[in-house]
């Protein structure tokens, strides 16, 4: 039938939408479903965005293999090739040559990625129901049932949630989450500084929380400082000078002067694992399972992670004439992801 489903995913951010190209092209039937549009292309003259991911090389390797990465590469990505981690009592330094690799990771925009992946998902065979919004969920072991806002009822024989860490989806089936108040906020702007990042990331743990710099590909670095909520709120107060020489001071001023290009945004944080990744026609993956610390940007690579492990489940699962949403093949997927989460 036309809304007969083999998968339905929730979510259209990177993770969503990694997964519904990742399965699609392993041969499945898929919609994918958010309230939002399908975001338009990013142009080289485009202020860059605040939020950016450290992304890995098996992140970038994934990206590749969905022929998204070249439209990332062709609009804005920063290599980090090298990487300094230290606190008050050592360092500790990486580098790309020492594991005969060109970089470590690279440095990319979230909307670049999220425009990337939806330049495939318009060439793709996939159904997009976008934007609309799932409003009912009914879970069976012979399948799930979809009430759309827009487009009425979708079935399907397994829905992938992927859509973050406030999970409507999640909520729909009844799967509890455990979360963790850090009582910090991270603090994040786009810096200048005095000296060149040379294409190396750099976190620095104080007292209060940890500090990162993410080189950029226009020269300048992202900033994530994370510190408790009564020193983020003092922060947020300076003016931009005094906010510059608070920074130079917390990064032990190895780029030299710092000084803030961007407006200092705050977002409190909170670490969420679901308590069980799967659920009967149902698998979480990316926040809507599990949300961390965004220590130095890496939050993205598990979830990606997530999607690569799926998609290799399910591939498996379609090879060997077996039924996607079945709990046997989805607890494969649980059992070699929740460790790492």
């Amino acid at each position: 039938m036309k809304n007969d489903y083999d998968i339905a995913v929730i979510g259209a951010g990177p993770i969503g939408a990694a997964s519904a190209l990742g399965l699609a092209r392993t041969g499945y039937r898929v919609a994918l479903v958010d309230a939002h549009p399908l975001k338009d292309p990013v142009s080289t003259d485009e202020p860059l965005d605040l939020r950016v991911f450290a992304v890995s090389r098996a992140s970038r390797r994934l990206f590749q293999q969905l022929d998204a990465w070249p439209a990332m590469a062709a609009v804005r990505v920063s290599p980090y090739r090298h990487m300094t981690v230290w606190d008050a009592h050592g360092r500790v330094e990486f580098d790309a040559a020492d594991v005969a690799e060109a970089e470590l990771g690279h440095i990319v925009e979230n909307r670049v990625i999220q425009a990337a992946l939806h330049q495939q998902l318009r060439e793709s065979s996939i159904d997009c129901f976008l934007p609309d919004r799932l409003e009912r969920l009914s879970l069976e072991p012979s399948g799930a049932l979809l009430g759309l806002a827009r487009a009425g009822r979708l079935r399907a024989r397994l829905v992938v949630a992927a859509d973050g860490g406030a999970s409507p989806t999640r909520e729909m089936a009844g799967i509890d989450v455990r979360p963790v108040d850090h009582e910090q906020v991270a603090l994040v702007a786009h810096i200048r500084s005095e000296k060149p990042h040379g294409e190396t990331a750099r976190q620095r743990f104080l007292e209060t929380g940890p500090l990162a710099l993410l080189p950029l590909a226009d020269g300048r670095c992202s900033i994530v400082w994370s510190t408790t909520p009564a020193e983020a709120e003092r922060l947020r107060g300076l003016s931009p000078e005094q906010f510059g020489r608070e920074l130079t001071l917390a990064s032990d001023g190895v780029l030299g002067s710092l000084m803030p290009d961007t407006e200092v945004v705050g977002f409190p944080l909170c670490s969420r694992q679901a308590e069980r990744y799967i659920d009967e026609r149902l698998v979480l993956v990316g926040d809507a399972a599990h949300t961390v610390h965004p220590l130095a940007g890496l939050g993205m690579n598990l979830g990606l992670k997530d999607v690569a492990e799926l998609h290799r489940v399910l591939a498996r699962a379609r090879d060997r004439g077996h039924d996607s949403g079945e709990r046997t093949v989805l607890r494969r997927y649980e059992r070699a992801r929740r460790p790492d989460n």
